[in-house]
């Protein structure tokens, strides 16, 4: 520690502005600089107080990675260590996603820039897939967790799961900003299963034993069993839930910044996790009700997100971008990313009670699996957008690279876009 045991602002400004620089790969990057910065190299939390900060942040809606940074620093210096360092995570990438948003978004780009976005925007339903890929795992074994006193509860613990999965992928392509409604519903109806029992007490077993080894199940489930969207941490599995859709549909008779804060106020308060569970929602707003991007510039949105270093949600930014010029782009930021700020200043001393509520986890263990079933069906739509025949020989080479290779996103999608850039000077077709 400095200064009479607290840390500077300006250290948490520089290093919290370090690993907004240098974050690239998501949320896995982000908790790993986190943890080498505060637990390996500064000392400035334990092993556990870290892990818990990851747990407590997957439980909110919003950003996780980025509302760990502004917990951490919040543990250093309280609300002006929280302000400080997380404008100086989220900063560089708002910048840079600006910057490129005015190169591949302007109205007449230059021809190796069409191409590098044609390329980029292929692998983008590739790198869907891998998403919900990766969250298959912690998610199928987080719902057969709680079952775990029978082999009966284990297989209709494993079924639900399946059907809620189906349930996203239906409602993601076919719902639109009604999606949140089956999110909603799976989630609620994993509680109100669970809750009953819990209340039934097991054969040969009184009722209150069946209650407390059904504690048991619940506090283990908070802790081991759930993978984030982000991948593994350091040194062990990615404590926490995953992530959950909760929006609501566009409020009707909103258009220009009222329409783009309300994108963005759902994207950020109303989200649980970004980057790709929130990409079925943005669409249906951004391309189909208030136009202000074609398919293809969305794909090419989703991965300026991706490639960019800081927080993945800054694809709103770049929706801000298309629908209002800078300013647009910087209100989008604004208002999503303002709520992690409100819920770690007020709600971090209650972290601990979220944690312990087992209808907080019940819900998230339905609710889950609507979302994989979500992103994995956004799929189907976002790759029905590409325009040209060589767009699905990236897309192909993206998935092979991702799923088979086990590739990285940030690295497909930079070597999807030369191939663009090839095909453009090659005299292919591009947008």
């Amino acid at each position: 520690m400095e200064h009479g045991g607290q840390v500077r602002l300006r250290t948490i400004a520089r290093e919290w502005g370090r690993i907004g620089l240098v974050g690239f790969g998501g949320p896995p990057a982000h908790i790993l600089l986190l943890r080498r910065l505060c637990v390996e190299r500064r000392g400035w939390l334990d092993p556990a107080e870290f892990e818990d900060g990851i747990a407590t942040t997957n439980l909110l809606p919003g950003p996780a990675s980025t509302q760990l940074a502004i917990f951490t620093a919040w543990r250093l210096r309280g609300t002006p260590g929280a302000l400080v360092g997380g404008l100086c995570f989220i900063a560089p990438g708002l910048v840079l996603i600006l910057a490129l948003s005015a190169l591949f978004l302007a109205g007449h780009p230059p021809l190796w820039v069409l191409g590098a976005a044609d390329g980029a925007g292929a692998a983008v339903p590739a790198v869907a897939v891998q998403a919900a890929a990766a969250l298959v795992p912690g998610s199928l074994g987080r719902a057969s967790a709680g079952a775990a006193d029978g082999t009966d509860r284990v297989r209709g613990g494993r079924a639900r799961w399946y059907g809620y999965a189906l349930a996203g992928a239906g409602a993601a392509l076919l719902t639109g900003p009604w999606l949140v409604l089956v999110v909603v519903a799976t989630g609620l109806a994993e509680v109100a299963v669970r809750s009953r029992g819990r209340r039934t007490p097991r054969p040969g077993l009184p009722d209150a034993t069946a209650r407390d080894d059904a504690g048991a199940v619940g506090a283990a489930g908070d802790g081991s069993d759930a993978d984030d969207a982000g991948g593994p941490p350091p040194g062990g599995g990615r404590r926490g839930t995953l992530p959950l859709l909760a929006a609501v549909p566009a409020v009707g008779g909103l258009g220009g910044l009222g329409a783009l804060a309300w994108v963005a106020f759902k994207v950020g308060a109303l989200s649980y996790g970004g980057g790709f569970v929130i990409i079925p929602l943005m669409r249906d707003d951004a391309v189909h009700r208030y136009h202000w991007m074609t398919d293809g510039q969305f794909l090419n949105a989703v991965a300026l997100g991706q490639v960019t270093p800081g927080p993945v949600v800054h694809t709103v930014s770049a929706v801000g971008y298309a629908a209002a010029g800078t300013l647009g782009g910087l209100l989008a930021a604004a208002v999503a990313f303002g709520p992690s700020f409100l819920f770690v200043i007020l709600g971090a001393r209650h972290f601990g009670r979220l944690r312990a509520d087992l209808r907080v986890q019940d819900f998230l263990t339905g609710a889950g699996p609507a979302v994989i079933g979500a992103i994995a069906g956004s799929a189907l739509p976002l790759a029905a957008s590409l325009a040209h025949g060589w767009q699905w020989g990236v897309l192909a080479a993206a998935l092979a690279g991702l799923t088979v290779a086990r590739r990285g996103a940030v690295g497909a999608l930079l070597v999807a876009g030369a191939l663009g850039v090839v095909a453009a000077l090659a005299g292919l077709p591009v947008a």
